[in-house]
């Protein structure tokens, strides 16, 4: 597919669709720029109505076109573009750029075009950007097809944007700010290619090495998960969203006449996907600027290194009031620096060299600061005083930058004073702004950046570890509410289903009177507390339906009048089950364990402070499923709570392993089960004891059918497949484990490159042999099970776990073709692994839906290349020393007879 885009992105021939005479229209403007910008390739203006437009001869219509057409753009009325695409489909044309408007934003008529036009490109296999939009930009192409004013300088940045609008403006800054791009690209209504191609495209395009967007929604949330989660770790991915307020949302959502989504929803998905998410244009390309230049920090403690103490306070306070922390300098930094400052220096951080600092003291304040354990990066203020010496200070950071492993950052306030020296620290890769507060954001981008990336492969598995649900026992409770015609579970249900889970949980009564609420209350053990028990009640303290710390039988009894009564009073319609009698809990904290189910990301949970007064405190962290117990762990340390939870003052704080645990088990139940809508536990009290849940509410949709052996289509971050487990015998009896490779076991990969052999690596990797570092070992650990699958055959020698092979595939971001590579260690070759484990992989790449499979094979590599022929690969000669190996996947028998899961 991705020749597909290169004919949209790349093309050697253009046709304009609606060229046209008329000066100030879209199609003269467009026109214009392409000839003006230089494009080399084959330009052809279609205009029925004229003979030549702007000096090149026109065409009546696309199929008038004497020559093979790339790319054709449309700049036409909406009602006339079905038929211009079916026209264009017709005449072999590769790709569309659909400009004109008028479609998913102007309604159901719109909406009836889009889907003739998909299907009618569909069918002739184009590609589509748009419609509605400004168009794109290649400056190594010199081609400009856009109706923008400015032409885009080229460079290293590949900008995707909804907004034709801003596009303009950002050209126009761009060209002043000396900014430049490897793609420029306007994407309006995404009807066919949306943000996950061009991450993907991009992703692998040589010229591009960070991506920027401005995004106002989303269509494909698994699609996108799985493109950013694949090129994040290698280019930043940096994304201005849109609608972060109600207001927002709704103007995106008109804007673009898709569903804007839950704010919320999107920040958890930009984390786990590894992504930065700025607020503002400017954050977009300084964000950009540091990672490219500087080393990404490990952690959030800033030093500040100042000759005026005013904007190193403010700098201070924009740091901490977002997240950040202001370093604390070891004794013995601070010892070294009151050797080379003057000794009226600030004495901490800040540290403030004074106005008269000269570059020597500046490099050496900056060089003693990133030696300091305790900073993770260094932000250098300068004002421009009379004895400031502003370039030679410049040269003393730049020297000092190149020797360090921490980021370094600057602010070189003021305008022209500083000009020389801003170029300075340009040349010598140190990031500057006009701004201390603009640094700092930067700073604090990096560290998010880092941060986020830390999560992003952590794949939790599909089935867990520690601890066996009840699955079948919870369905069991879901499915009787779903017969009886209920969407919801009774509070004693939702109970009992969280107890399948080992969510832990007091025992309960439910009482249908008086003397049974007395009864039950004897038999629970005083003080007790008792709840209405009512769908049309959800919210009990809002309709009198909680009595707390009853102490006594008749007291219960009193209880559960009082309560009926309030109810009815309330709500004279509510259907009543009866009144929940269980234990009254005191614990010091009232958390909150909850879950949405969002309309782009699905599954979301939340956690954080509890109690009624939870939607005021509104202390509380998203995520998206799955959870493991580090991802469980992060989600508690960003809330407020957090800091109170780990104990402060003397109180003891609470086990936060074992509520990261809890989390991880509540968000298994939103794993197996996508007919949970909505889930609450509020409150979940807990303390250094324990945890237990007070009450809880889950709410309902009908069933949904699972698809046969895919059970998490719901879920737009495949877990750990665990089903591709499969235990197999080596020739020699030896038992031994086919796994999917996981995060965690990059270290037995490592150990298995000590036990192969030069020749081994040659046919592995063509004559290059990898240098063995974490970056390396962590790409082939670390790895989205949506699109990529690698399997290790894991083996006990002597007590202790290795691995003996690995086979792997890649699929493309369509998911149709995929690469095949396979190893085998030395110690372990001749044992029948080779074929053990290719014929496996081969099944589990049609259980994909993977339909052709691709290799590249030395020809001197006899073995490999027998066993491509025993599976009918055809080989073909790809080079001189090379054949390429092709399967048709979908035509061939099948290689395993008894699989461990179920074929699709």
């Amino acid at each position: 597919m991705v020749h597909q885009l290169d004919k949209i992105f790349k093309p050697q021939s253009i046709a304009v669709i609606g060229a046209s005479t008329r000066e100030n229209t879209v199609g003269n403007s467009l026109f214009k720029n392409l000839i003006d910008s230089g494009y080399q390739g084959g330009l052809y203006p279609v205009n029925p109505k004229s003979k030549e437009v702007l000096g090149i001869t026109a065409f009546e219509n696309i199929a008038a076109v004497p020559a093979p057409v790339d790319l054709a753009v449309i700049i036409l009325p909406a009602k006339f573009v079905p038929s211009v695409v079916e026209e264009c489909g017709q005449a072999g044309v590769g790709g569309l750029l659909i400009i004109s408007a008028g479609f998913q934003e102007a309604g159901e008529d719109g909406k009836k075009m889009v889907a003739e036009i998909l299907k009618t490109s569909r069918k002739y296999g184009m590609r589509i950007v748009g419609p509605n939009c400004l168009g794109i930009i290649n400056p190594k192409l010199c081609m400009n097809a856009t109706f923008a004013k400015r032409m885009a300088l080229p460079g290293n940045i590949a900008f995707i944007s909804q907004s034709g609008a801003l596009c303009s403006s950002i050209l126009d800054w761009a060209a002043e700010q000396n900014v430049g791009f490897s793609h420029f690209v306007s994407i309006g209504s995404m009807v066919d290619i949306g943000f996950a191609e061009l991450i993907d495209y991009f992703g692998m395009n040589q010229e591009t090495s960070c991506i920027l967007i401005y995004m106002e929604s989303l269509t494909n949330a698994r699609q996108f998960m799985s493109a950013a989660r694949a090129f994040a770790r290698t280019k930043p991915i940096i994304i201005l969203k849109s609608g972060q307020s109600t207001a927002g949302t709704k103007a995106a959502m008109s804007h673009t006449g898709t569903l804007a989504g839950n704010d919320a929803a999107f920040e958890a998905a930009f984390r786990r996907a590894g992504c930065v998410r700025v607020e503002r244009i400017s954050q977009l390309f300084n964000c950009a600027q540091a990672l490219s230049m500087q080393p990404r920090p490990k952690g959030n403690r800033l030093a500040i290194v100042t000759n005026a103490g005013g904007p190193g306070v403010l700098a201070t306070d924009y740091l901490t009031n977002r997240g950040g922390v202001l370093a604390e300098l070891s004794e013995e930094s601070i010892a070294k620096l009151n050797e080379v400052l003057p000794a009226h220096w600030s004495h901490g951080n800040p540290v403030d060299v004074l106005g008269d600092a000269s570059p020597t003291e500046y490099r050496k304040a900056v060089e003693i600061c990133l030696e300091d354990p305790g900073v993770d990066g260094v932000l250098t203020i300068l004002t421009a005083q009379t004895v400031t010496d502003t370039d030679g200070t410049a040269e003393a950071l730049v020297a000092e930058g190149t020797k360090s492993r921490k980021p370094l950052l600057a602010s070189w306030m003021g305008e022209r004073d500083v000009w020389a020296a801003r170029e300075t620290l340009d040349k010598g890769k140190i990031p500057n702004y006009r701004y201390p507060e603009s640094g700092v954001d930067a700073f604090l981008q990096m560290w998010q950046h880092a941060s986020n990336l830390a999560l992003l492969y952590e794949t939790p598995p599909a089935a867990p570890r520690r601890f066996s649900p009840e699955r079948d026992a919870a369905w069991h409770i879901m499915r009787n509410a779903l017969a009886e015609g209920r969407h919801y579970l009774l509070e004693n249900e939702a109970k009992a289903l969280l107890a399948c889970y080992e969510i832990p949980v007091g025992g309960n009564f439910v009482a249908t009177n008086a003397k049974e609420a007395g009864v039950f209350a004897e038999q629970t053990g005083f003080p007790v507390v008792m709840k209405i028990m009512s769908p049309d009640a959800l919210h009990k303290t809002d309709v009198g339906g909680v009595k707390l710390n009853i102490t006594s039988k008749a007291a219960a009894e009193k209880a559960y009048e009082v309560i009926i009564s309030s109810v009815k009073k309330h709500k004279p319609d509510a259907d009543i089950k009866g009144v929940l009698v269980e234990k009254m809990q005191k614990k010091r904290y009232e958390l909150l364990l909850g879950a949405m189910r969002d309309p782009i990301f699905g599954p979301l949970i939340v956690f954080g402070q509890g109690g009624v007064a939870v939607e005021v405190i509104k202390d509380t962290s998203f995520g998206l499923p799955p959870f493991n117990l580090a991802l469980a762990k992060r989600a508690i340390e960003r809330t407020r709570i957090y800091q109170q939870l780990k104990g402060f003052r003397g109180i003891p704080g609470v086990d936060l392993d074992d509520l990261a645990f809890t989390l991880q088990k509540f968000a298994y139940i939103l794993m197996d089960f996508p007919e949970v809508r909505e889930m609450d536990i509020n409150p979940y009290l807990v303390d250094e004891t324990g945890g237990i849940v007070v009450d809880a509410r889950i709410l309902l949709d009908d069933y949904h059918p699972r698809r046969k052996g895919h059970p998490y289509q719901h879920l737009v971050i495949s877990p750990y497949p665990e089903k591709y487990e499969k235990h197999i015998h080596l020739k020699d009896g030896r038992e031994a484990l086919l796994q999917p490779i996981r995060p965690e076991d990059e270290p037995l990969l490592g150990d298995m490159f000590n036990y192969l052999s030069d020749q081994s690596l040659y046919f592995r990797f063509f004559g290059y042999i990898p240098k063995v570092t974490h970056d390396f070992l962590s790409r082939l650990a670390q790895i989205d099970y949506d699109r990529e699958m690698a399997l290790a055959v894991k083996i006990e020698e002597d007590g202790k776990a290795q691995f003996a092979g690995v086979v792997r595939i890649i699929a493309d971001a369509w998911g149709e073709n995929a690469e095949f590579a396979i190893i085998v260690a030395d110690p372990w070759q001749n044992q029948g692994l080779g074929s053990l484990m290719m014929d496996y992989m081969l099944e589990i790449a049609r259980d994909k839906g993977i339909k052709l499979i691709k290799a590249s094979v030395l020809r001197n590599n006899s073995h490999m290349i027998k066993m491509f022929q025993h599976r009918g690969f055809e080989l073909t000669v790809e080079d001189s020393g090379v054949f390429s190996a092709r399967l048709d996947l979908e035509h061939a028998l099948p290689f395993v007879a008894e699989l461990p899961f179920e074929p699709r």
